[in-house]
Parts: structure tokens; sequence; C-alpha cells
């Protein structure tokens, strides 16, 4: 797992790739990463999954914790590119109700 990210100071937006596989041995790394960008700048974030092959239930835990953070500061995440096998894990749990989510097509 990596991630790219850059910070839009115009919109006040982190724009993250994510890469690569998300799960319970890289969750808390990815975790810390994305509390410590909520901190250095209080900005919405859009996550590019385009290149995201696998994410499981830690990772998803990830992700909401996440949006509690940036919800603390009326911050919001919208999360794009999501291959249709990990979209319907979204699905599944329900969680599409709460991100704003892209599909990426097959």
């Amino acid at each position: 797992m990596d991630i790219k990210e850059k910070y839009m100071e115009d919109t006040k937006t982190w724009h993250v790739l994510i890469i690569g596989e998300v799960d319970v041995y890289n969750a808390p790394e990815l975790k810390k990463k994305f509390h410590d960008l909520a901190e250095q700048h209080r900005g919405d974030f859009v996550l590019d999954c385009a290149d995201l092959t696998y994410i499981d239930s830690t990772g998803l835990g990830v992700l909401i914790s996440l949006l509690k953070k940036v919800k603390e500061y009326d911050g919001s995440i919208e999360i794009n590119n999501l291959k249709p096998f990990i979209h319907k894990i979204f699905v599944i749990t329900g969680l599409d109700k709460i991100f704003t989510i892209g599909v990426q097509e097959a």
C-alpha cells in the first residue's frame, strides 16, 4: 500500500491516490498518514481509488475514522474510481450511504 497526496490550496482539498491493498497489516499506517494530513491542512479529501486493488474491513474502518476526523471541522470525503468489486463491498456494508462514491467503469 502506498499513497500519493497533494493539497490544493485554492479549494482546500486533499487529493489522495491510494495504491495497492489496504488490509489489517497496513491499515494502522494508513490511518496515521490520513490523520496527519488532516492535521496539516484541514480540508476536504478526494480519494482516488483507481489503483486500489483490495480493501478489508480494517481498511474500511480507516476510512470511517478519517470521516469522523474531517467531520470535526465540517469537511467531507469523496471516493472516486472504485473498481466494481470494491464498490460492492461499500454497498453491502452500507458505506455507500455515508460516502460520496464514484465507480470505475469495467
